[in-house]
């Protein structure tokens, strides 16, 4: 085998915006696929939880919207628009989902029961979504040991001592409130330039 021949495959990096991923996605590069749905999934997988689906109708809410996201990509005009695209084919999957469960449940007590209405997309709800995903997004854009510390202080219940946070991070007791100050400033620049009010 010549090295002419040998196609190496093509490397993601870890941070592509929507554009790129999506640019690359559609000229087959299935490390960009990776990188899109490792960048969503949790986006996904918030929608069903919000709507109290067990866990394997989750799972199913999740597969079917990667699966429409890989039919529609081609067709998708504005990347940026990604995010609330997932939300809303994931929302409608749950409608699907509860719809398709409340009629097994109606039809067992009563046969003649009109079919059940899905429910217009309760905008609290996507709104809710769309700024859990722009955290996520701020907190990937932040320095391993930000993301740690601000993981560590504000999304572990109960948070922990400043000595533990210190002892885990390998920093002095005393530089902690410093450094999450400078973190949390980050982590605001951030939101702020993702559009977060």
């Amino acid at each position: 085998m010549s090295l002419a021949t040998t196609k190496a495959p093509r490397k993601a990096p870890t941070v592509w915006d929507d554009t790129r991923l999506v640019k690359e996605c559609l000229s087959g590069n299935e490390d960009a696929w990776s990188l899109l749905i490792d960048k969503y999934k949790a986006l996904i997988y918030s929608i069903p939880v919000k709507y109290n689906l067990s866990q394997p109708e989750a799972a199913d809410v999740f597969q079917a919207t990667c699966t429409e996201l890989l039919i529609r990509l081609p067709e998708l005009r504005e990347p940026r628009a990604l995010p609330k695209w997932l939300m809303q084919v994931a929302h409608h999957e749950c409608y699907r989902m509860k719809r398709m469960n409340q009629r097994v449940v109606s039809r067992d007590a009563e046969p003649n029961l009109p079919e059940p209405e899905i429910p217009p997309v309760a905008e609290s709800l996507v709104q809710q979504t769309q700024e859990e995903q722009m955290l996520r997004e701020a907190m990937t854009a932040l320095s391993p040991q930000c993301r740690r510390l601000v993981e560590l202080l504000f999304f572990e219940t109960p948070s922990r001592p400043y000595t533990e946070v210190a002892a885990e991070l390998g920093l002095a007791v005393g530089s902690i409130g410093f450094t999450r100050q400078k973190c949390i400033e980050r982590l605001r620049r951030q939101l702020t330039e993702l559009g977060f009010s």
